[in-house]
C-alpha cells in the first residue's frame, strides 16, 4: 500500500554509503541486538522518554490482513524525521515495503502480514554520529545513532535504537506484542547503515537502505547469521575454528559428508540456487574466509541485491508461519455435536499459494477436494460417538524438511466429537461475506485471491467465481482462487465473487499487465545488430547501465537484472548515487571494502578473483509491479574486449 500523497525522497546517498553490512553481533545463535546506549547531550533523558516518545506519536495503518492478534505484526517507526518531514518518512516506508514484497518468500506470505508505521515527529532532523562521530548529537525520540550509538570502538554502519523507546511506541498498535511483531526502525540519513537482533534498523534514503532491511529481519526474525567473509571492511576474516556452527546455512560438512549424514541443506544440494548459481559449499562465513561453508555463492545475508536461497527461504517460512495459526476460526469443538449439521474451519490464506485441509473421521480420509466444510448428513454415519479431525496444512514447495513441514507453524489441526443421538438448534445466520482479499487495489495475475463467508449450523454459503463475466469452476475449495492457474491473458481483468441467492458480491481488477522496464548504457564502441539474436554492445572498458520501469498502475515497480544466468539482483542505482547508473567494469570497482559491478563472474571483495572476464555476456533484465507480477525477462549482450581490440 502506497500513503496518499507521498512523493520519491532525495535520493542522494553521502559518506560511507556502500555495500554489505556487518549486523549480528555473534558468530553463532541469533543475532542480538545491541543495549540501548547511554543518553548523550541533546538527547531526552531516559528516564522520561517513554512518556515523551509516545506523547505526539500516530499510528498508522500501512497494511491491513486481519486482526493484529491473528497476524503477524511489521511495525515501522522512524526517527530523526520533524513534522516537515513526514512525507519523507512515508516514501521511505513505502520504498523499503516494495522491495519486502518483491523477495521470497515475503511475496507469497505477504497475506500473514500486517504493517504499521508509527510517526513520531522529531525536535531536530536526522540521528546522531551521522556520518562522523563528530558529528553533533540530535534531539529524537528513538535516539537512533551510527557507531553502535556513538561508540568510537564500533563501526559506522552498526545503527542502534533505543530498545525501551522503540517498545514504547510498538505498544500503541492495538493487539501488538513482543510475540507477534517485528520492529523496524528507520533513521533520518542517506548513509549507509543497519542492525540487526531484536530490533531491526535501517537508514531510510540510502541507495542500499531497502536492501538493508529484509537482510535485517533475516536476522532478527529467522535468527539467520552473516554470511561474510570478513569482520571489518577490507579484512580477509581467517579461518573459522569453532564447533559445527548451530546456523542453519553454515557447515563444517562436505557436501558428501551433508548427504551421507543427512545433515544440514543436503536435502537442496544441486538444486539451481535462487540467489543465483547451485546449492553447494561455497568456503567462508560467520566472517572468516575458510573452515566453514555456506550454500550459494552469494545470497541476501552475504551480498545485498541477491535473494535469498533456497535454505534461507526454508528458515524464514518456518518463522513467518510461526507467527500466526494457519487455524484462524472453526465450529465450536468444546461439546459434542450432532450429525445434522456442517462443520468448519476458516484457514489463513497465502498469495503464494492456498493451504491443504484434510478432513478425517475416525482416523479415515474423506474425499473432500481441500473444502473447508463438511456436511456430516452426507455421510450417513453409524449410531454412537465418531472422531471428526480436519487438518490443514501448507504444501509449500518453499520447505523440505519433514520436521518443519509437520510443525505448528506448517501444520494444525482440529477435532470434534460427533454424537449421531444429538440435534443442532437452528441458527438465524444469514449467508454473507465475511473477509476477503482487499479489493480497494489491483490484485496481480499469479495471486490467489479469497473470500469467507458466514458460517450457518446446517449449510454452507457457496461462493461462485467469475472473470470478466464467465464462470471459474472451484471444484471442492471455493473459498480460494489461484489465478495463476488461470494463464491469463495480459490486460486488464474483472473477478467477482458472488454468494447464490444473496445480493453479496465481491469486485476486483486483475491487473495483468506487468510493468515494462527499459535500459540506458553510456556509448559503446559499436553496436551489432544481427538477424535472430538481441542488439549487442561492445566496449574495452567500463561502461553503465540504467534501468527505468513504468506502469499503468499506481505503486512501486522494483527493477532486477542479472548477468550470465546468474541470480537476478535487485537495482538500486549505484552505491553512493541511488540517482545514477549502475557501473560495469572488467574487475569490479570496490567501494568501502567491497566490489561492485564485475562483468562475468561476481565479486564482493577485493580478495575474491578478480579475473577479467573478456567476451560476450548475457544481460537480462524485468520488473515486479506493486501487484507482483514478474515480467518476462528481456536480454541484451554485452561483448568486453580487451584495451586495443583484442578479445582474449
Amino acid at each position: 500500500m502506497t500513503f496518499p500523497g507521498t512523493r520519491l525522497r532525495r535520493a542522494a546517498a553521502v559518506l560511507g554509503a556502500a555495500g554489505l553490512l556487518t549486523t549480528a553481533l555473534v558468530a553463532a545463535g541469533p543475532a542480538v541486538a545491541e543495549p540501548a546506549p547511554a543518553p548523550r547531550p541533546g538527547s531526552p533523558a531516559l528516564g522520561s522518554a517513554a512518556h515523551s516518545v509516545t506523547a505526539g506519536a500516530t499510528v498508522v495503518p500501512v497494511q491491513s490482513t486481519g486482526p493484529a492478534a491473528e497476524r503477524f505484526n511489521l511495525v515501522v517507526m522512524g526517527d530523526g524525521y520533524t513534522a516537515e518531514e513526514k512525507g519523507e518518512f512515508r516514501a521511505d516506508v513505502d520504498k523499503h515495503l516494495s522491495v519486502l514484497w518483491s523477495i521470497e518468500p515475503f511475496a507469497s506470505y505477504r497475506s500473514y502480514v500486517n504493517v504499521w508505521a508509527v510517526e513520531v515527529p522529531s525536535p531536530e532532523s536526522g540521528v546522531d554520529c551521522d556520518p562522523g562521530l563528530d558529528a553533533p548529537a540530535r534531539d529524537t525520540p528513538l535516539d537512533m545513532g551510527f557507531w553502535g550509538g556513538c561508540d568510537p570502538g564500533s563501526v559506522q554502519r552498526l545503527l542502534t535504537v533505543d530498545s525501551g523507546r522503540a517498545a514504547a511506541l510498538a505498544d500503541l498498535v492495538p493487539g501488538t506484542s513482543a510475540a507477534n511483531r517485528q520492529i523496524v526502525a528507520l533513521a533520518n540519513s542517506d548513509t549507509y547503515g543497519g542492525a540487526g537482533g531484536s530490533y531491526a534498523t535501517a537508514s531510510g534514503g540510502n541507495a542500499l537502505s531497502s536492501l538493508i532491511t529484509p537482510h535485517e529481519i533475516g536476522h532478527s526474525l529467522g535468527g539467520l547469521q552473516d554470511e561474510y567473509d570478513y569482520y571489518a571492511r577490507g579484512v580477509p576474516g581467517g579461518a573459522y575454528s569453532g564447533p559445527e556452527p548451530a546456523s542453519a546455512h553454515h557447515t563444517l560438512l562436505t557436501e558428501r559428508e551433508m548427504r551421507e549424514k543427512r545433515a544440514k541443506w543436503w536435502r537442496w544440494l544441486g538444486e539451481e540456487s535462487e540467489s543465483g548459481g547451485i546449492v553447494g559449499r561455497y568456503e567462508g562465513g560467520l566472517y572468516t574466509t575458510q573452515g566453514v561453508g555456506r550454500p550459494s555463492r552469494h545470497s541476501l545475508m552475504k551480498t545485498l541485491g541477491y535473494a535469498f536461497d533456497q535454505v534461507e527461504r526454508e528458515v524464514m517460512v518456518q518463522a513467518i508461519s510461526a507467527k500466526v495459526n494457519l487455524i484462524q476460526d472453526h465450529t465450536p469443538n468444546t461439546a459434542p455435536l450432532g450429525d445434522d449439521r456442517t462443520v468448519w474451519v476458516e484457514t489463513l490464506h497465502p498469495v503464494g499459494g492456498a493451504l491443504d485441509v484434510v478432513w478425517r473421521l475416525d482416523g479415515r480420509p474423506l474425499r473432500t477436494g481441500g473444502a473447508r466444510s463438511l456436511d456430516l448428513r452426507a455421510l450417513r454415519l453409524a449410531p454412537g460417538t465418531h472422531a471428526l479431525t480436519a487438518t490443514v496444512s501448507d504444501p509449500t514447495p518453499f520447505v523440505r524438511d519433514p520436521a518443519i513441514r509437520a510443525s505448528a507453524a506448517l501444520t494444525r489441526s482440529v477435532g470434534w466429537t460427533v454424537d449421531t443421538a444429538l440435534t443442532t438448534p437452528r441458527d438465524a445466520t444469514k449467508p454473507a461475506f465475511t473477509g476477503h482479499t482487499p479489493t480497494a487495489s489491483p490484485v496481480g495475475a499469479r495471486s490467489v485471491v479469497h473470500a469467507d463467508t458466514t458460517r450457518p449450523a446446517h449449510r454452507t454459503p457457496a461462493v461462485r467465481w467469475a472473470l470478466d463475466g464467465r464462470p471459474v469452476a472451484t471444484p471442492g475449495n471455493d473459498r480460494d482462487l489461484d489465478l495463476g492457474a488461470l494463464r491469463l491473458s495480459p490486460g486488464t481483468h474483472t473477478l467477482t465473487a458472488r454468494i447464490p441467492g444473496t445480493p453479496a458480491a465481491l469486485r476486483w481488477t486483475v491487473d495483468a499487465r506487468p510493468a515494462t522496464a527499459s535500459y540506458a548504457l553510456s556509448p559503446p564502441l559499436r553496436t551489432v545488430r544481427r538477424p535472430g539474436r538481441p542488439v549487442e554492445y561492445v566496449y574495452d572498458g567500463e561502461f553503465t547501465m540504467g534501468l527505468s520501469a513504468r506502469d499503468d498502475r499506481q505503486g512501486a515497480v522494483v527493477s532486477q537484472f542479472r548477468v550470465d544466468g546468474d541470480g537476478w539482483y535487485t537495482y538500486y542505482g549505484w552505491p553512493t548515487d541511488a540517482d545514477g547508473p549502475f557501473r560495469f567494469s572488467p574487475g569490479g570497482t570496490v567501494v568501502d571494502g567491497l566490489v561492485y559491478g564485475k562483468l562475468g563472474r561476481s565479486r564482493a571483495v577485493p580478495w575474491d578473483d578478480a579475473t577479467h572476464d573478456y567476451g560476450t555476456h548475457r544481460v537480462e533484465y524485468r520488473t515486479i509491479d506493486a501487484a507482483g507480477n514478474i515480467a518476462p525477462a528481456r536480454t541484451f549482450l554485452v561483448t568486453l574486449v580487451q584495451p586495443g581490440g583484442g578479445q582474449g
